[in-house]
């Protein structure tokens, strides 16, 4: 089945994901997948930050076959009650005071480049236009956000490309200033860079671009695609630095692996999306919305937030012990449940594809290996990962 399936894929699907890595799954349950031919992985990596409650969680499945028995879509045209429901459940949990639902954090994120630049608009200040965003961000794939990420290798081929964007390197406060004109919009930033490797930003410079933001009259935008719904042990990654933003995005967890997005915002900068101005077929349909009810749902009952808090601490104890016994890992970064391990010497590279042999899913970036879990592993599964990962650092 796998040589068929790979063949296939080679003569109809566009080879955007190049050879894919050899497994087809069919099935999953808590932290493990299974493929066609029976064997187990346990996911270290969640579908990208996406399966938070693992696979076919029972409550999460449970909500999904009553909601899809009973209403999938309608269009926006109509009031929903679980579209409704999400989006009190967001902003009572939330800074925000009004919610935007879209398919995906790509759609989030430049629904929310749209709502700052009309913000000004409305305002009489249509020059204030510009964007700044950090040096190795991801922000998403569409034209707008693919301008707004600060990383050339996903811009060279669409250029020229979407005016209005400024990169800075991250938590360096003076190039920020420097980036600082009458035009500028917003400072658009992931709290901690997650497709670059795990990268945070410094407390004092988030604090400082906050106070930036107020006295110069530039939005705040957080991208909380990957950080949002408990990842990093907060329910929300801004949570870490004492601040709120004017808009945030999400994504990902929020659907528990259905396609949701969401733009959130406080009430005065919400208040610039009027009739017409933004909208969405699919956006905030019925099933979508269940599955973030229910997702927020889980999170709450089972104590999810504080327990990828503490499980992030275990994790980053092992791992920093592994640190010390190998100089191959040169760096541990861990923020609750996500994590990288920098290896030096180019070593990521094999290191993953071992683990992967070793039937264990993670990510990799360049020299990092990137571990996203569900959050619902336990002690025992943090355990069993780092004694593979201690056999197969010892193999290199």
């Amino acid at each position: 089945m796998l040589s068929e399936i790979m063949e296939m894929d080679k003569k109809y699907y566009m080879n955007t994901f190049g050879t894919r890595l050899p497994a087809v799954f069919t099935h999953g349950e808590g932290i493990n997948l299974y493929t066609h031919d029976g064997r187990e992985f346990r996911d270290f990596f969640a579908g990208i930050a996406v399966n938070l409650l693992g696979h076919a969680h029972k409550d999460f499945v449970a909500a999904l076959r009553e909601q899809a028995g009973k209403l999938l879509h309608t269009s926006n045209l109509y009031y929903t009650e679980p579209q409704t429901r999400l989006a009190k459940m967001l902003c009572e949990s939330s800074c925000a005071d009004k919610v935007f639902f879209a398919n995906s954090g790509a759609e989030a994120n430049e629904g929310a480049i749209k709502l700052a630049k009309i913000y000004f608009y409305k305002k009489g200040q249509a020059h204030k236009n510009e964007i700044i965003t950090l040096v190795n961000s991801f922000h998403g794939r569409t034209l707008a956000t693919v301008a707004a990420t600060g990383q050339p290798k996903y811009q060279k081929p669409y250029k020229p490309l979407t005016p209005g964007f400024v990169h800075v390197p991250i938590n360096d406060s003076d190039a920020l200033q420097n980036a600082i004109t009458p035009n500028t919009a917003a400072i658009m930033l992931e709290m901690i860079q997650g497709e670059s490797g795990v990268h945070p930003c410094d407390a004092e410079y988030v604090m400082t671009l906050r106070k930036w933001c107020d006295e110069k009259e530039i939005l705040l935008i957080a991208d909380e695609v990957q950080t949002g719904i408990a990842r990093t042990g907060k329910m929300f990654g801004y949570e870490h630095y004492g601040i709120t933003p004017d808009i945030f995005t999400l994504a990902k967890a929020l659907g528990g692996g259905i396609p949701i997005g969401a733009i959130c915002a406080k009430d005065a900068v919400a208040a610039a999306f009027e009739p017409g101005d933004h909208g969405s077929t699919f956006g905030g349909n019925p099933f979508s919305c269940a599955a973030g009810l229910a997702v927020l749902d889980i999170v709450g009952r089972e104590r999810l937030v504080g327990h990828a808090a503490q499980m992030g601490d275990y994790f980053k104890n092992k791992l920093n012990g592994l640190k010390e016994r190998f100089p191959v890992i040169t760096e541990v970064r861990c923020i609750g449940l996500m994590i990288g391990v920098d290896f030096g010497g180019g070593f990521a590279s094999g290191i993953q594809s071992e683990l992967f042999k070793a039937g264990i899913l993670t990510g990799r970036v360049g020299d990092t290996l990137r571990i996203l879990p569900p959050l619902i592993i336990k002690e025992a599964d943090i355990d069993a990962f780092t004694d593979t990962l201690v056999k197969v650092v010892e193999m290199q």
